[in-house]
């Protein structure tokens, strides 16, 4: 059972941690090599990986999608999706697709004449289900060893073990004032029971023993 414990609680822990990791803010810091825009399928299974904005039907089965192609100062190639994230979640409120297509495309350059940018982004890419990342943001930086502070996830962060800190506190309370007053309180009552059931049994081992020293009493002497 402990096993069965330890297994629901670390399959519990790596959902949420999967959960920010997909959603919260990251920073990469790439050079821009190329924007352009390709038609996408998108499937049952991956929708979820893919933004939903207002102006957009949620029944559609393929749209027209914005990329930007970008490589990482260790040589790594990074493709981001370039789309709208509307009212829906995760509430970035992007409305600026077109605008942040225009400034990657302003920011290309080549190897010979490097264009360093921070590229704001959430999501996970994956070759094999072909899932972006989505960027949301297109900011110039110095160079490509410029160190990005996360001061959103920060916060965040701490602002939720805050909030979970807050709630214990109110649930040690909750138990405290309510829960554990009653808890008490039946406590008592199961020992009250147990003594009365204790006492009922000491009257009825008094009354029958009674009863058998008045059925002694009929017996006759032992003859002499």
């Amino acid at each position: 059972m402990r096993y069965v414990k330890w297994t629901v609680l670390t399959l519990l822990a790596l959902i949420v941690i999967g959960f920010f990791h997909y959603t919260l803010p990251q920073h990469d810091i790439v050079r821009v090599v190329n924007t352009y825009q390709e038609r996408q399928d998108l499937n049952d299974w991956t929708r979820i990986f893919w933004s939903s904005p207002d102006d957009q039907s949620t029944g559609l089965v393929n749209r027209d999608v914005q990329f930007i192609q970008t490589i990482k100062p260790n040589g790594k190639i990074t493709v981001y999706r370039n789309e709208d994230t509307g009212w829906s979640w995760p509430p970035y409120f992007k409305f600026d697709t077109a605008n942040l297509q225009t400034e990657a495309e302003d920011n290309k350059s080549t190897a010979e004449s490097p264009k360093w940018v921070s590229v704001t982004h959430y999501g996970w890419r994956n070759e094999l289900i072909s899932i972006f990342p989505n960027a949301v943001g297109i900011k110039p930086v110095a160079g490509p060893d410029v160190t990005i502070i996360p001061w959103f996830n920060i916060f965040f962060f701490v602002f939720l073990v805050v909030i979970l800190l807050l709630l214990r506190r109110m649930w040690l309370q909750f138990r405290e004032r309510t829960i554990d007053p009653i808890i008490e309180d039946a406590g008592e009552a199961w020992d009250g029971m147990d003594e009365r059931a204790d006492q009922a049994a000491a009257r009825a081992r008094g009354i029958w023993g009674r009863f058998r020293a008045w059925l002694g009493t009929w017996k006759g002497k032992p003859r002499r």
